[in-house]
């Protein structure tokens, strides 16, 4: 087993930690406590390449694999994660969805504005009244001539309100579960078609969050991505990927918190010492930045084997499983170890704190990772 990234690999690292160092840390504080999206700070990710990860080169894009884009994606997490929730939900989600599953022309007219950052992409799958079973959703598709009149809503997603291109999954066979979802490409602009106020969220404060709202929306039957019925399964096949980089958002995410937490035990003292010199806490941050070790082998391990396009479900939801819920424990950890200044808005522990939750939850929650693994293991 090799270990070792490759040189471009590499390269590409050290420029999205750069990025993170410059750009983002201490620079997001304030967009986070207004809940104002930072939209001149995601146009720099355009130029660097950032935005078309996984576009093919012919379409604008880096053409990048998992493993790399796993590393930008922690990269920019461990900066802030909610530009880094935005950059991955744009690439993950819609430009991923349209570069698997579109016909050459539609990824002719689609990726190269998304792959350059020219306009930023949103994907549409949970509804008010589904969640976890996605199959459940309810916004449907009546055909009329040669366009789709589209009717319902989706909530919790990210770039609602800045995407200009959305891709979402609607029912257009009724009576049906998930053998009658279809995927549609949905541009603004697109009469009754609309964004919901931003969340108030509990945390990732500079990241767009909104429902997607369709009222008779009518959209062109060209913009139908794939086969009719099948976009529950394109859908489930993007997961595979999104996941992937939400562990990375999560190891992103932990590795912030160990640290600041490493940084507030060198220049707090107590009783004479500095907090770094108690063998307890010691222990207690050996053992975190263990996990978050072991949290980025497994992440990396996921991203290698969809690079090799050899079964990757499994492996990620061991990874997203792992992750989130190292980076929940690692903030947690954090903020206990700085005491009331964890409890306040100077340090930017509060912010990573709350920012971790949503890895437990998005992509898929814990208990559904948990489904996923047992499945698999049980042969069900």
């Amino acid at each position: 087993m090799d270990f070792e990234l490759s040189d471009e690999q590499t390269r590409i690292r050290r420029v999205a930690r750069e990025f993170a160092e410059t750009e983002l840390g201490e620079r997001i504080a304030p967009y986070d406590e207004r809940h104002e999206f930072p939209a001149e700070i995601v146009r720099k990710l355009g130029p660097l390449g950032f935005l078309g990860v996984l576009v093919p080169e012919e379409y604008g894009g880096a053409g990048l694999g998992h493993v790399a884009y796993a590393l930008i994606v922690e990269e920019l997490c461990r900066g802030d994660a909610s530009v880094g929730i935005t950059m991955w939900a744009h690439n993950s989600l819609c430009a991923n969805h349209v570069a698997s599953f579109a016909s050459a022309e539609q990824k002719r007219r689609y990726l190269p504005p998304l792959a350059t950052g020219e306009v930023l992409g949103a994907w549409g799958l949970t509804e008010p009244g589904s969640g976890s079973d996605a199959a459940a959703l309810r916004t449907r598709a009546e055909l009329a001539g040669d366009h789709w009149v589209l009717n319902g809503s989706k909530a919790f997603i990210t770039n609602a309100s800045v995407a200009a291109t959305a891709v979402v999954m609607v029912r257009t066979d009724p009576g049906t579960r998930s053998t009658g979802i279809s995927a549609f490409v949905v541009e603004a602009g697109t009469p009754g078609f609309s964004a919901g106020a931003p969340y108030r969220k509990l945390g990732l404060h500079a990241s767009n969050t909104a429902e997607l709202i369709f009222e008779d929306a009518r959209v062109p039957a060209a913009n139908l991505l794939g086969e009719r019925g099948q976009g529950f399964v394109q859908a489930m096949r993007v997961l595979e990927g999104g996941r992937i980089a939400m562990a990375a958002m999560a190891v992103g995410i932990a590795q912030a918190a160990v640290d600041q937490a490493v940084r507030y035990m060198k220049q707090r003292t107590a009783f004479g010492r500095t907090l770094a010199e108690f063998n307890g806490l010691q222990g207690m941050i050996a053992d975190l930045a263990t996990e978050v070790e072991v949290a980025r082998l497994l992440t990396l391990r996921a991203a290698y084997l969809k690079d090799a396009g050899r079964p990757a479900m499994h492996a990620a939801a061991m990874a997203k499983l792992f992750a989130s819920e190292t980076a929940m424990k690692a903030a947690t950890r954090a903020v206990q170890i700085h005491g009331g200044a964890g409890y306040i808005t100077e340090f930017p522990v509060e912010r990573i704190f709350r920012d971790a939750k949503l890895t437990e939850i998005g992509e898929g929650t814990s208990e559904i990772q948990r489904t996923v693994i047992a499945r698999e293991l049980l042969q069900l």
